[in-house]
């Protein structure tokens, strides 16, 4: 009877080998789809990771074989786990409940995020305003710009000494770095869906 195996290097090397390859050939597939994903290129991807686009591109083509501190600048860039870069394809939906997204309130006002998985520079989410109550915005990065739309109800932004009134469908855009705030000055319940893009690192 073959004794046991307790690691991959007690194995016959073409097995070490074929390993190596199954993995360097998920984490060229995964990055591949996860850059795609998120709408950002090659060259895109090197500046957020700080690594050489030659690089980035040797990963998404398999052929590189990486440290793992470069693996950690990647799923750095990606926010995604070390698991999620070289784990096998999964299905290609998920649902996601509700309850499943992150969701926190501040000053009586409810924020979900639109999105499961993070978009990097990027934020959005739904905003629910009780019935005449406010909410304070936290500047961003200099340089950061902000979209605010009305769902339903109404909104006032008042953002850098600006009074913004929205119905629903307007739309307002503003400097995400300046001191803003929020507030539903109706007898109901306001939504309104809030996109944060922050400024890219210098």
């Amino acid at each position: 009877m073959p004794a046991a195996v307790n690691s991959v290097s007690e194995l016959p090397m073409h097995w070490q080998n074929a390993i190596a390859m199954d993995i360097a050939s998920r984490l060229a597939r995964n990055l591949t789809e996860l850059r795609k994903s998120r709408g950002l290129s090659q060259q895109q991807m090197a500046q957020l990771s700080g690594l050489p686009r030659a690089t980035w591109a040797n990963l998404e083509s398999g052929s590189a074989n990486p440290t793992l501190q470069v693996i950690a600048k990647v799923a750095g860039a990606l926010q995604v786990s070390f698991e999620e870069l070289v784990s096998a394809p999964k299905a290609t939906g998920r649902r996601y409940a509700r309850a499943e997204l992150k969701t926190r309130t501040r000053g009586g006002v409810t924020l979900r995020s639109l999105l499961p998985d993070p978009i990097p520079g990027m934020t959005l989410e739904r905003l629910e305003l009780p019935a005449r109550s406010g909410m304070t915005g936290v500047p961003h990065t200099a340089g950061t710009r902000e979209y605010l739309t009305c769902e339903s109800g109404r909104l006032v932004l008042t953002a850098s000494g600006e009074r913004f009134e929205l119905e629903p469908g307007d739309v307002v855009v503003f400097r995400g770095d300046q001191r803003h705030a929020y507030a539903n000055p109706g007898p109901s319940v306001a939504v309104g869906y809030s996109v944060v893009v922050l400024a890219p690192a210098p």
